[in-house]
């Protein structure tokens, strides 16, 4: 029954054939459970896991990497290689893609967690009339028009619709649905509002909530996947996982790369097709065979195999530099995300506030022999810690607050007119409330007051223990004070009454809204000498314009007063609750966090927009982000501001207008956070969504990164990508800083690694049309690929964060990894690269001293050697020496570009090695092992190489060390000139780009 908050009890009740006093008969049981259904959530279907492990593999650059691990085994097989050299290069290929599915198959395993947990926020157990007679049945046996008896302390276990009060109040905590930061009452009356959302069903109980209290019965109207509980699952059921801008950017690079291998691998063999039929080839076919392994020998070049590897380590250190910040990342993709989020919508509730409420203003009368003064004092303090001071109006602290008469006796009342516990919790290591939130916030007051009459007070208190100091003042007034008797609060007084007995003398403290207790007042205690006088009308006008100020800055006010009465009484009653003395007004008020404000102007300074989304009210909400900074100091909010229902009922077209300027959210439901993220996602807009609750989860789960908080619930800690260990704002956007740092270094090491294959590609292509010998091996060529490659690019990950990253806009969704003049430098460095390992292997044969010095015309001719008559053996063309040196150029010369890589656009002596480390340390690490495989005899026979001399280590040198120069002019042209070369080349970007850059 969706509309059951609108319809009278009696019209609920008819609709279910339910009598209130019998409840169902067991025939109406059976008959609903099979036309509603049982109150379960439905189980999703589990992806199988070798559906999982398939899925990891359907990637373009995957898919390339596979055929090329498969060519290459079989053409080895071909020429006869047995043993390690023939399944060396497919196992190392296969062994980096299975390491890279085992990271994917974890990450979406994960993801299917948090519906599991979903479950664990519905009740087990429900007292159920039926047949009428009480019995406490599974939760799962609900069926709708069930009568259940519900109390303070139960869960809520299905979608119910109160029908009867057995208590004065009845109270919810709703907060893991709304995000409401105090308890909502509940009655009977029916909800008129056209357009109702969660906190506007007053008559409604949810599924999974918490009776605070009350007590009372309802019929059951919702169960399953008909509860407010089951459209948070199936909302979540129904969303899907975007790829991330990184991932996008990687597949279109690799659907680029393809198109590129093939066309080159296509155009070598056909420019040697009349090579094909070459003597040395022993015929046509085995020619076109050898051909065709050159072309696997280009797609081996042209392939970063360590890419994804290299991609999947930085982002992993990424998440152990963000862990530091108290950012826990459990999806490594979203530590890239972080750096182009152009919209945080932040969850208010624990967020953007600390979620305990706290009593920030106390207004008493200081003396009314002039007339009345009003003295307000604040306080400090946003926690349930009992930490905190008291100033007075000219922002002094008071030493002794306890020595002011008002605040003694505030302190007093505030202990005893209240039903709540403040405790320590020593596995958390803090304070805890169990109650009532603004009940807690005045027993924290009377521990910051503290107790009169010992002038080492603050000092003592202070060397208790953390479980003693919780309630250490509050148990002195609890002891001094036996309660005798004890009013509840009702709705139509508005306020509670607690009689206590103290020696020979008893007296009734009162607290409840301003008006209530104002209006019974006829005294009032002075804050001056503790005097106690009549309460003239002057004295309740200025109060009462007082308790208005304190609504205007959305503090929640209560006032306190109390009665001396007659010795001996053992009941009050209503009629006692008139003549009351009054002590004062306390203003409550869910405080922001004081990391806030900063966090949020860094937030404009990088040009990241933050809209507040929260379930509270827009008044309360609008005056959280005045204190934060989020209006910017403005007065008129429109344009600014909306509830969920107002926006809602704008045009589609000023809606679309509306989300550009938003910067409030309130009044919202699961549904609308969701739909927010994706309004602006359709905006192109790249979101992160905060939340902390059972409702924040379809949201966190469809942002394009949900942020979970640490003492949040399980399920949106399982729905998003990142969980923030100290709930603070703040560490956003110090993670968002650390975001764009890694993505640029992530770039940074794409680009060195693209360079280095381009000359790896440009060595083979030349080689092959210039007619010389095979410069470098498949097994070779992997050498570099992944270990020389490797560890260099890693370590760039390391590569410090700019001291302005955070004044720079955030980077466009469709920006390409590398992109025109970019693309044409590292065109030009690879190019070099290329040459000079060409350069290096025509060196030996030509020039070396070791080598056979033979004409450049003698080398192009290598394959007609057995049919001439030479100076030197043919077998001078299988000497190790030339393509050893070959490899050792691209291994130095990579080396070299490694550190051109740095920094961007910076020289080297500016941004030094010594900036990195890591860089230098891997530059070492990679030369040690290159020289080891030139050293050791069986490592040198399985990589065909063989040892150099001084003399080849000195012409390598030479080739490789003009690439830094090379960097250096381009960098210089970028630093001055680049600006120009953008605007030339920005429409004929080399790699793909997104249409749809905004």
């Amino acid at each position: 029954m969706e509309d059951a908050y609108a319809r009278s009890v009696t019209e609920v009740l008819d609709f279910f054939g339910v009598d209130p006093t019998k409840g169902l008969s067991d025939s109406q049981v059976v008959h609903h459970s099979r036309l509603f259904g049982r109150n379960v959530l439905p189980e999703e279907k589990r992806t199988p896991f070798w559906k999982l492990v398939l899925k990891q593999f359907d990637d373009l650059l995957v898919k390339i990497l596979i055929v090329a691990a498969i060519v290459s085994f079989v053409l080895a097989l071909a020429n006869g290689e047995t043993g390690l050299t023939a399944f060396l290069e497919p196992f190392v290929i296969l062994l980096i893609l299975a390491a890279n599915a085992a990271v994917g198959v974890i990450t979406e395993t994960n993801a299917e967690k948090a519906l599991e947990e979903l479950r664990a926020y519905q009740a087990n157990i429900a007292t159920v009339l039926r047949n009428g007679c009480f019995s406490i049945l599974p939760a799962t046996e609900l069926v709708p028009g069930d009568i259940v008896e519900v109390t303070v302390g139960c869960k809520i276990p299905a979608d119910l619709r109160m029908i009867e009060m057995s208590s004065n109040e009845f109270r919810v905590d709703q907060a893991i649905l709304t995000g409401e930061s105090c308890s909502v009452e509940k009655d009977i009356d029916c909800t008129l509002t056209t357009n109702a959302v969660y906190q506007d069903k007053k008559n409604i109980l949810f599924s999974g909530t918490d009776v605070v209290a009350g007590r009372g019965r309802a019929v059951v109207t919702g169960v399953g996947s008909n509860t407010a509980m089951g459209s948070i699952h199936d909302s979540m059921l129904h969303t899907d996982d975007e790829a991330t801008p990184l991932k996008k950017k990687l597949d279109e690079f690799g659907s680029f790369l393809a198109k590129v291998i093939a066309g080159i691998c296509v155009l070598v063999w056909v420019v040697n097709i009349g090579h094909f039929s070459d003597p040395s080839h022993g015929g046509f076919f085995k020619g076109a065979i050898h051909y065709f392994k050159i072309a696997v020998a280009l797609a081996v070049a042209a392939i970063p195999e360590g890419l994804p590897a290299v991609v999947t380590t930085c982002l992993a250190l990424g998440t152990k530099k963000m862990a530091r910040l108290n950012a826990i990342v459990r999806s490594l993709p979203s530590v890239e995300t972080l750096g182009c989020t152009t919209v945080i919508c932040s969850d208010k509730t624990g967020t953007l506030t600390t979620n305990m409420m706290s009593v920030s203003k106390i207004c008493v009368v200081q003396s009314t022999d002039h007339g009345p003064m009003i003295n307000e004092f604040s306080v400090s303090g946003t926690t349930y810690a009992p930490e905190g001071t008291v100033f007075d109006s000219n922002g002094l602290q008071l030493d002794l607050p306890a020595q002011s008469p008002c605040l003694h006796h505030l302190a007093m009342c505030s202990s005893l007119c209240n039903d709540s516990i403040l405790q320590y919790n020593p596995d958390k290591d803090s304070y805890e409330k169990i109650g009532e939130s603004t009940e807690v916030a005045l027993r924290v007051l009377a521990e910051k007051v503290g107790l009169p009459g010992f002038d080492s007070m603050p000092s003592s208190l202070n060397m208790l223990s953390k479980h003693e100091r919780a309630s250490y003042c509050n148990h002195y007034w609890e002891n001094q004070f036996k309660k005798v008797y004890v009013l509840e609060f009702t709705r139509d007084r508005k306020m509670m009454s607690v009689l206590c007995s103290h020696k020979q003398m008893d007296v009734m403290f009162s607290k409840g809204a301003p008006e209530s207790i104002i209006a019974r007042c006829t005294k009032l205690l002075c804050n001056s000498d503790g005097s106690v006088v009549p309460l003239t009308a002057a004295a309740r006008a200025e109060l009462e314009s007082r308790f208005h100020s304190f609504g205007d800055e959305t503090l929640r006010c209560l006032a306190l007063a109390f009665k001396t009465v007659p010795q001996g009484q053992q009941t009050i009653s209503y009629d006692n609750e008139n003549d009351l003395t009054f002590i004062g007004l306390v203003g409550i008020i869910d405080p922001p966090r004081k990391e806030v404000r900063d966090a949020m102007i860094a937030c404009m300074t990088a040009g990241i927009r933050v809209i507040v989304v929260t379930g509270d009210n827009k008044s309360t909400a609008e005056s959280l982000c005045r204190k934060i900074g989020a209006f910017d100091n403005l007065v008129d909010f429109s344009g600014l501001s909306y509830t969920a229902s107002e926006f809602e009922q704008l045009p589609a077209l000023q809606q679309t207008l509306a989300l550009q300027r938003m910067t409030l959210f309130s009044r919202v439901e699961p549904s609308h956070k969701r739909m927010l993220v994706e309004a602006l996602q359709n905006q192109n807009e790249v979101v992160a969504m905060t939340g902390d609750g059972v409702n924040d989860a379809p949201a966190l789960k469809k942002a394009d990164i949900g942020i979970a908080m640490g003492s949040g619930t399980a399920v949106a800690k399982s729905a998003s990508d990142m969980v923030l260990a100290d709930d603070n704002f703040a560490s956003i956007v110090a993670a968002v800083a650390e975001g764009r740092a890694i993505y640029n270094n992530t770039k940074q090491f794409i680009r060195y690694m693209i360079s280095s294959n381009i000359g790896e590609v440009v060595c083979i292509f030349v080689a092959a049309v210039l007619g010389i010998p095979d410069t470098l091996a498949p097994v070779q060529l992997l050498w570099v690929n992944l270990v020389t490659d490797g560890l260099p690019a890693t370590a760039i990950g390391f590569n410090k964060q700019d001291s302005d990253v955070m004044k720079a806009k955030p980077r466009k969704v469709g920006e390409a990894v590398v992109t025109g003049w970019l693309f044409f430098r590292y065109l030009v460095i690879g190019v070099y690269v290329g040459l000079a390992t060409v350069a290096g292997f025509i060196w030996w044969f030509v020039y070396s001293d070791g080598g056979p010095k033979l004409t450049y015309s003698e080398l192009m001719n290598f394959e007609t050697c057995a049919l001439r008559e030479t100076t030197y053996p043919c077998s001078i063309f299988e000497d190790r020496h030339p393509s050893t040196v070959a490899m050792t150029v691209l291994v130095v010369v990579e080396m070299f570009n490694a550190l051109n890589n740095l920094s961007e656009n910076q020289s080297l002596l500016v941004i030094t090695p010594r900036s990195n480390l890591w860089l230098v340390g891997s530059i070492i690490l990679t030369m040690v092992l290159h020289v080891l495989i030139l050293y050791v005899p069986p490592l040198a026979v399985l990589f065909s190489v063989t040892p150099l001399s001084w003399a080849e280590w000195t012409a390598i040198l030479y080739l490789s060390f003009p690439v830094i120069i090379i960097d250096e002019l381009l960098k210089f042209l970028s630093r001055n000139t680049g600006m120009r070369f953008r605007l030339r080349l920005r429409k004929v970007d080399l790699l793909p780009k997104d249409r749809r850059d905004k």
